[in-house]
């Protein structure tokens, strides 16, 4: 199917229909009927408090027909919302009752090192069998989640939200409040997903371009034109359709662990004021939200207070979460659609008045291609021509000897000499699509940067090769670099420079990333920063929190393919 096609590529029928159909969790009951799993999913737990008890186990489940086994916390998936407050030393004792070691990382929450949970830094995990006591003094508010930071148990189920209730209380008064947490299911083992692009990157992709495109390609711009874009590709060995490396061919998507036809709802009465706080919790999906006929004012970004801004969508990387307002201006049902960024799949979910309410959930977009536009100016690829933009009308590239220490080669197969450094591009698939969509230049922050000055500037590369699926930093996968080093109490801005395709969304843990607009003025605060194909991005960093931490592109197999970094503060 051509990337015309407004539902996207065609998944093989039966599991696309029954991803959707069904979407049961046994939510312990562990109750099968047959080959399908009858719905008796129990409302999600919430805790409250200062104290709280968790296990991580193993729970039953079937979202497409097939039973398999997910890995959750005290018997839910997702695991249960943590409520806490501002100003609370909170308790969390975590018992492992898998055969495998495990841990939780309290995603974006600033804290001790020891208390952090990646194994391997400044904590050990949680053996088969034992626990960990995690104690933290809670000194932030806002939307912000936690997951599993051992090997693929994020993607089996371990994640979950949180929310802080504000000291002061909240700053925008609501009549209702819910999380609304995506995610990306899948049936398969992830150990063979990661094997799988390991052998070939593009397993997942089967949106790519046929003979059926090329021909109306040629109609619409001639067939030069066609075969130039064709051999432009060819040329550097690469494709315009390469948006994400996992797509619905093996995920479901799923809100607040409900798949699109078990339409998680949340209810509202007329003139209802409602707070919508979006979590991305999936392992390797971007997703796109939208609900058709209502506006969205966004008024927090990665749990922290912005001022206010009324869009049509967004989109949401892997580990961001966004709270956005919305006023319902009819008492009927509203769809809140949340497509993949490669147009393949969704999410969706309701807001209604009652329950068993629906509306409308609209068609996929046109899947979208990467153009040169994306590249934005000279590359340097392992085997390509230099002179091939001259070759190429209608595509600028620069020589690349305008920047000779841009090497490729193994680690590397792509490098951007002229990277883009804007902020108000929505990315691909979202420009001039008709709708008000966010983009980081309309973050601004309601409080002043922790980070007032720069004492010291350090860029990094975003690298890989596609092709033999390596990801890493400065072209130094993870198992081959240094740790980078700060000093106690510096302030540094880090500039990254996406030399890839992908877009990948780097968090660092234990720091605020405090982003900068290209004139070096204070943006916003967040704890993952998205960065775009050949785009530069910068951000402040107040080097506050002694200790060893991760530093790490948040697309599951992109880190353990390489793309992590230790940083130390000392």
């Amino acid at each position: 199917m051509s990337k015309q096609e407004p539902r996207g590529f065609q998944l093989p029928r039966r599991r696309f229909v029954q991803g959707l159909a069904l979407g049961g969790v046994a939510a312990g009951l562990g109750l099968w009927r047959g080959n399908a799993f009858a719905q008796m999913a129990a409302p999600r737990a919430e805790l409250r408090g200062d104290h709280f008890e968790l296990e991580i186990g193993e729970l039953p489940v079937d979202f497409t027909g097939r039973k398999r086994i997910a890995t959750v916390v005290n018997g839910q998936l997702p695991a249960p919302l943590l409520r806490w407050r501002q100003g609370d030393t909170v308790t969390l004792r975590v018992r492992n009752r898998l055969s495998v070691p495990s841990s939780i990382h309290w995603h974006g929450i600033v804290l001790p090192a020891d208390m952090d949970g990646v194994p391997g830094l400044s904590f050990d995990g949680i053996p088969p069998g034992g626990e960990y006591v995690y104690r933290f003094t809670v000194n932030q508010s806002g939307t912000y989640w936690y997951h599993s930071h051992s090997r693929f148990q994020e993607q089996t189920g371990l994640y979950g939200p949180i929310v802080i209730e504000p000291r002061d209380g909240e700053r925008h008064t609501v009549d209702r409040d819910y999380v609304v947490l995506l995610n990306d299911w899948t049936d398969a083992d992830p150990e063979t997903i990661y094997t799988n692009l390991k052998k070939q990157s593009d397993y997942y992709n089967y949106g790519q371009r046929t003979v059926g495109d090329f021909l109306r390609d040629a109609g619409r711009d001639g067939i030069s034109k066609a075969l130039a874009d064709r051999q432009m590709w060819n040329q550097m060995r690469m494709n315009p359709t390469d948006l994400a490396d996992v797509s619905a061919a093996t995920y479901t998507y799923l809100v607040n662990g409900q798949t699109p036809v078990g339409n998680w709802t949340g209810l509202f009465s007329a003139g209802d004021k409602v707070r919508l706080r979006f979590i991305n919790g999936a392992a390797m999906t971007f997703f796109d939200v939208r609900i058709p006929g209502l506006k969205m004012t966004v008024v927090a970004a990665d749990g922290q207070a912005i001022e206010p801004v009324t869009v049509d969508e967004f989109r949401i990387g892997t580990a961001e979460t966004y709270d956005v307002i919305v006023e319902p201006s009819a008492d009927r049902a509203w769809t809140i659609f949340a497509q993949s960024m490669d147009r393949t799949g969704y999410a969706r979910a309701t807001l209604a008045p009652r329950t068993g309410m629906s509306s409308e959930v609209p068609p996929l977009d046109p899947r979208p291609l990467l153009s040169m536009g994306d590249m934005m100016g000279a590359m340097d690829h392992g085997g390509m021509s230099h002179g091939m933009g001259h070759d190429m009308p209608g595509i600028p590239m620069e020589h690349a000897h305008a920047a000779p220490d841009l090497k490729t080669g193994p680690e590397v197969d792509m490098r951007v000499t002229t990277p883009r450094n804007k902020l108000d591009d929505p990315g691909v698939g979202l420009r001039d699509n008709g709708r008000r969509v966010l983009t980081y230049a309309d973050l601004h922050a309601v409080d002043a940067p922790i980070s007032p000055r720069v004492d010291r500037e350090i860029t990094l590369r975003l690298t890989g090769n596609m092709e033999r699926y390596l990801w890493s930093f400065d072209a130094k996968r993870a198992s081959q670099a240094e740790p980078l080093r700060l000093r106690h109490g510096e302030h540094v801005r880090v500039t990254l420079v996406n030399d890839t395709m992908m877009t990948h969304p780097i968090h660092l843990h234990g720091m605020w990333s405090e982003l900068e607009s290209p004139e070096g003025h204070f943006q916003a605060r967040k704890h993952t920063v998205v960065v775009q194909p050949a785009q530069r991005i910068s951000y402040r960093v107040s080097a506050d929190a002694p200790g060893r931490w991760a530093y790490h592109c948040h697309l599951l197999f992109h880190m353990e393919a390489g793309m992590f970094r230790e940083v130390v503060v000392a």
